[in-house]
């Protein structure tokens, strides 16, 4: 791992793919509080899929950094049900992007990769240099296989032009913004609308997807956010970096708290019917930790703060849909 000199990013001006989006308006908050001009990107301005588009607006704006939060996403079922457009939309999106800031002279770029890129049987924690060593999950194969594209792609464009792009690749997310739909979001925001229709509705029990014994790591946003910033600045390297919380736990365990959470007291069902996914998914941080950034919003805390902002927020999250009724949580 490498620590370049360090990127400032006053008076810099920095391009927020995605600002819309769950990661974006997170990153746009913790860009508040530096000294560089934010420039976005309303999708009725540009159409991030279209190549001229994308290369006309860049040219024009001229953004000196870039974090490339736009994506299409979705959980399990969603990425089973249209595969086609996860593939192509992500595809199309960070090639454009990405393009488009080599020709505008961008100084720096942070493209924004997944963890579900490693491995479906990957060692754990899940180190990056794991990646392409084994079958992915089939379940998510289509977003996976995109997000490496973009990875090797930063990685490609600084060996032949120099680029200083990196990839960060993150963990499971949550917090505001976030998706509850219940049929295309991912695990831990429809629990939390799971639980809190069954305590409005007072019912007995509720249904959890899979068996429960599945792990996973989850990280609040706004620390994605300020990690992510962290590494804008201080690091410049080819691989890609890992961004998580080093810690993980079951599905099961994850109901339990949310239940205790939102003051549900019913019974959990668990639907072994429907897939589990990766048995777990834990990533190695030990790179991320080697720049000096630490997590600092607990796994409790950040559901609480998350559960409070969906009650503020419940009729318009709840009835979020894109056109073809996929989960579209980073789009611009």
């Amino acid at each position: 791992m490498a620590i370049g000199d360090r990127f400032e990013l006053g008076g810099k001006r920095l391009f927020v793919a995605g600002h819309r989006g769950m990661v974006g308006s997170a990153v746009i908050r913790r860009l508040a509080g530096e000294d560089c001009e934010i420039v976005t990107a309303d999708r009725r301005e540009v159409d991030l899929t279209r190549q001229r588009d994308v290369e006309d607006w860049m040219m024009d704006r001229r953004p000196q950094a870039v974090i490339l939060a736009a994506a299409k996403v979705g959980g399990i079922a969603a990425n089973d049900r249209y595969p086609g457009s996860f593939i192509f939309q992500n595809l199309a999106i960070q090639t454009n992007v990405i393009e488009a800031a080599r020709r505008a002279g961008t100084e720096k770029l942070l493209f924004l990769g997944s963890s579900c890129i490693y491995p479906k049987h990957a060692p754990q924690p899940m180190p990056e240099d794991c990646l392409l060593s084994g079958p992915l999950e089939p379940t998510n194969q289509w977003y996976a296989v995109a997000k490496i594209a973009g990875l090797k792609m930063c990685q490609a464009y600084r060996r032949q032009y120099g680029c200083d792009f990196i990839s960060a690749m993150p963990t499971n997310l949550y917090g505001p913004g976030d998706s509850f739909d219940l049929q295309n979001s991912h695990v831990l925001p429809a629990l939390l609308r799971k639980a809190h229709g069954a305590r409005h509705h007072r019912l007995s029990a509720f249904e959890v997807w899979g068996t429960g014994r599945p792990r996973r790591e989850f990280m609040h946003v706004d620390d994605l956010a300020d990690a992510l910033v962290h590494l804008l600045m201080n690091y410049s390297d080819e691989p890609p970096i890992n961004v998580g919380t080093g810690e993980d736990i079951s599905i099961a365990e994850l109901a339990t708290l949310i239940c205790r959470i939102v003051g549900f007291s019913g019974e959990l069902k668990f639907d072994t019917g429907m897939p589990d996914g990766t048995p777990r998914k834990l990533l190695d941080v030990s790179r991320l930790r080697a720049t000096g950034w630490l997590p600092r919003i607990g796994l409790e805390e950040g559901i609480a703060e998350t559960y409070r902002w969906f009650c503020a927020h419940e009729t318009v999250m709840c009835r979020k849909r894109t056109a073809d009724g996929a989960a579209d949580l980073a789009s611009p």
